[in-house]
């Protein structure tokens, strides 16, 4: 006799398949996906035991978890399996609380793009010395969120207002990261003998008065 198992406890192809056609993922017969969902499997596994009363909590019955796995699956598509389940240990070991899908994509892209969090990105981009391009980062998306964000901006603006348009940026080149996107090395600044002049106040407040403009703050 055929054993039934229970079809809370595994993604399998048939629940993977149980959508209104998305996502080309989802098709059977796909070695790759199969591995990510025996690994996400794992994940839940680990999750359950570390989180156990808000696990139970986040996910009270078989539709739920199904329904969860299912959006896991295809939120974390950009991570391989050793990915996934480096990431869920990586939660258990610096987290309290049940991971949300947001937080479970840092927790992938810490392995694998050794990506600081957004606090401390924030910070090393504020205090690494100009040019900031020659300065020796963390890691490259740091900079580039500090770019986009505009480094008078952050510097002549207390944390309260510049700390969310930083991440705000950091965000987005994270998610690009995680897409597959490679970001260029920053242009090394030839170093001038004479120093720069320094903007008088006037030219601050109007440069600090047109940034505000275009960020609309």
């Amino acid at each position: 006799m055929a054993s039934h198992k229970n079809p809370g406890t595994q993604l399998t192809s048939a629940q993977g398949t149980h959508q209104s056609g998305t996502s080309s993922q989802t098709q059977t017969g796909n070695p790759e996906l199969e591995a990510r969902k025996r690994a996400l499997n794992e994940v839940f596994g680990l999750l359950k035991l570390s989180f156990h009363n808000q696990f139970n909590s986040a996910f009270p019955d078989m539709q739920t978890l199904n329904h969860a796995k299912r959006l896991w699956l295809e939120s974390l598509s950009g991570f391989t399996p050793e990915q996934l389940v480096a990431g869920a240990k990586r939660a258990i070991k610096q987290s309290e609380y049940l991971p949300t899908i947001h937080k479970m994509l840092q927790f992938c892209a810490e392995g694998e793009h050794g990506l600081p969090d957004p606090r401390a990105a924030y910070r090393e981009a504020c205090n690494a010395p100009s040019p900031k391009a020659n300065h020796s980062w963390s890691h490259r998306a740091v900079y580039h969120a500090g770019r986009a964000a505009d480094w008078f901006f952050l510097a002549n603006n207390p944390e309260s207002s510049a700390y969310p348009v930083f991440a705000s940026h950091y965000k987005k080149i994270c998610e690009r990261l995680m897409a597959g996107e490679s970001l260029p090395a920053p242009k090394q600044v030839q170093l001038e003998h004479q120093a720069a002049k320094p903007l008088s106040k006037a030219e601050n407040a109007k440069k600090l008065a047109e940034l505000r403009a275009h960020l609309k703050i």
